[in-house]
């Protein structure tokens, strides 16, 4: 059944953690942190992402255009076939009072790109770490999101009413980004440019995209647009996939991950202590 656009906000305000307090990130309003104050991997990083993606679309076994052909990747009809279950999970969690942070809470880096409040994320696995306490609350979409051939992230992305992310890209092309629509408000028009390509979402609907191609996202209705946001591995043919394998290592063990994970660790804590 279709949900119709804005039903599921919460009737009183919750009450939230500091969001400075936890993610050290600085006040609304602040100066943004200068990239030469991020650590050394982090700006290491992107400075060497550019030739590294270069390198493993030459050994890409899939399409290096912007968006990709779902029917390539078989498992997304596993999702669209539970895609209510998927949703129901997303609703009693996600959109419950405070539990899915701002991504700018949760990930500093992407404070430019983000408004507080405005982008929140409910994180499942972030860069192949499972987060037990809210995987714990969605037992039916871990074990479908479980069986996804080289899972990296999957969380449920949540976007305000008349939100515009701007034009960002992501970490490395050795990964490949699946959303699967699950509320879709019909009131105006919430749509995302990849490269040159503008593509819409549908409940029930998967789409796949490569997003180190610069995107941004517009949500012009008066209700909140839910996706189930994955990431999972490029298919890739020796020797891409041992360079996109080292590369995703790096990021793995870099701040920006690290940092990430200990910021959610401190939300669910806070969120805790709140209800108790």
């Amino acid at each position: 059944m279709r949900q119709k656009s804005g039903e599921h906000g919460d009737r009183a305000a919750p009450r939230v953690p500091d969001l400075n307090v936890i993610s050290g990130a600085p006040a609304p309003g602040a100066p943004l942190a200068q990239e030469g104050n991020r650590p050394w991997q982090i700006r290491l990083g992107k400075h060497l992402r550019g030739p590294v993606d270069r390198l493993i679309a030459r050994f890409s076994l899939v399409s290096n255009d912007p968006v990709l052909d779902v029917r390539g990747f078989a498992w997304t009809a596993m999702l669209r076939d539970h895609w209510q279950t998927i949703r129901d999970e997303a609703v009693a969690v996600a959109l419950h009072g405070a539990a899915a942070p701002s991504l700018a809470t949760i990930s500093p880096d992407h404070r430019a790109i983000a408004e507080v409040d405005k982008w929140r994320s409910f994180f499942l696995w972030g860069y192949g770490f499972p987060i037990a306490d809210n995987l714990a609350r969605c037992p039916e979409t871990q074990r479908l999101v479980e069986r996804i051939p080289g899972l990296n992230s999957a969380f449920f992305s949540i976007l305000a009413p008349g939100t515009h992310i701007p034009d960002h890209r992501g970490v490395t092309k050795g990964l490949i980004t699946c959303h699967l629509g699950l509320i879709v408000p019909q009131d105006g028009d919430v749509r995302m440019r990849v490269g040159d390509r503008i593509v819409r979402w549908a409940e029930g609907e998967t789409l796949v995209f490569d997003d180190t191609y610069q995107h941004e996202v517009w949500n012009e209705t008066s209700g909140t647009r839910v996706v189930l946001l994955i990431q999972f591995a490029r298919p890739l043919r020796q020797p891409g996939k041992a360079i996109a394998d080292f590369f995703l290592g790096f990021v793995r063990r870099s701040a920006f991950v690290q940092e990430a994970r200990s910021n959610i660790d401190k939300w669910n804590a806070a969120i805790r202590r709140l209800d108790a």
